[in-house]
């Protein structure tokens, strides 16, 4: 399991190390063709900042060796926004006095319909964590109706047991997104107060749950702004390292939520500038060839368009983070504000611009069903 790994090592020690890189360190890592967890310290360092354009240039040459010039589209389509967990920093939490809603069969068709008439063959489902009223039927129910209509499902939900993920992959899931927020074991506490996401290893051990169901793709990251994203994110890189090597079989992604505005707004704690978020896309690209990387919508329509030769193998387009959010109820709370408000053909279009194709299918599940 992870957290035998993640036992040994120390939250201060790691942030210590990392801002002790040197800018020979950077140099070194940069020329190696293959990368460890001690050269992805330096590249996420302070040190490296003056080498962005090359760490950008490099990040670009790997992206396209690996993936070529192509963004795969996908869309979240948001279930429920009920939740039993008391986050501080998310709309959704149980506390806020605003209206909830769950949708039903008639409406979750109703909002597959307008997602199919913007292109979409990649559907996010997500949830609030909330098992009574978005437990393991209602999202095997929920699988049932849009699988006819998608050849790739991804869910953002409550962390589960390994034999419920399994019924979900025989239902015909295919990708799990589960961040953990913060590695910082002690704050965790204080930004989950209540619910089941308060228990820690719970949390931390669901990719190891998920790599023993088979799953065939997990995403991983953590909320920046909450403890020190340089910190945080070298825990994320060795939980990569480790999952890889354990199950090998599966496919992995990260993304990078930056806090927006939400209901009951909560204050950032950290700050991360656009540069540095640069910094940290091409960090792991040039650590990590394979892993796929994910922007959403919560990012800057400007900041988007610059990213997208950098790095970034995934983005998100047209979305809404409430449910019933493209149809059926666009009055109900958001989990957070979305920043870059254009629809899918004008980012399409604004991708084409710059040399790349928009995919929509998901071409290695063609491919393995083909």
């Amino acid at each position: 399991m992870f957290t035998n790994i993640f036992d040994t090592y120390n939250w201060d020690s790691v942030k210590e190390s990392i801002y002790a890189k040197t800018r020979t360190d950077v140099q070194n890592a940069l020329v190696k063709n293959k990368r460890d967890l001690e050269d992805f310290k330096a590249l996420i360092s302070p040190a490296a900042e003056p080498y962005l354009e090359q760490m950008a240039q490099i990040s670009h040459q790997l992206t396209l060796k690996r993936f070529g010039k192509t963004i795969q589209m996908y869309i979240p389509l948001y279930l429920s926004n009920k939740c039993s967990n008391s986050c501080l920093y998310c709309g959704f939490n149980a506390k806020n006095k605003i209206k909830r809603k769950t949708l039903t069969n008639d409406e979750i068709i109703e909002e597959i319909k307008i997602i199919k008439q913007m292109g979409y063959d990649h559907v996010l489902l997500v949830t609030g964590e909330e098992k009574h009223t978005a437990g393991l039927s209602y999202l095997k129910n929920a699988i049932r109706l849009v699988k006819p209509y998608f050849s790739h499902i991804s869910v953002e939900i409550q962390p589960l047991d390994q034999n419920e993920y399994e019924e979900l992959i025989h239902e015909g899931l295919n990708t799990v997104l589960l961040y953990q927020e913060t590695f910082h074991k002690e704050n965790y506490k204080i930004y989950h107060p209540a619910g089941k996401k308060s228990d820690f290893n719970y949390r931390l051990e669901t990719h190891d749950r998920l790599g023993k169901a088979g799953i065939y793709k997990m995403g991983l990251g953590i909320l920046i702004g909450l403890e020190d994203w340089r910190t945080d994110s070298f825990f994320t890189a060795l939980h990569l390292n480790y999952l890889e090597k354990t199950y090998w079989k599966s496919k992995y992604s990260i993304s990078f939520p930056r806090l927006r505005p939400f209901v009951g707004s909560y204050e950032p704690k950290i700050i991360m500038k656009d540069k540095e978020l640069v910094q940290l896309i091409c960090a792991y690209r040039i650590f990590n060839e394979e892993v796929e990387l994910s922007l959403s919508t919560r990012e800057r329509e400007q900041f988007r368009n610059n990213i997208i030769k950098l790095g970034i193998t995934s983005i998100s387009a047209g979305s809404k983070t409430n449910p019933g959010g493209y149809s059926v109820d666009i009055q109900t709370l958001e989990q957070f504000e979305v920043s870059d408000n254009r629809s899918p053909k004008e980012i399409e279009n604004m991708i084409r611009m710059q040399g790349y194709e928009s995919v929509w299918k998901d071409w290695d599940r063609v491919l393995i069903t083909n």
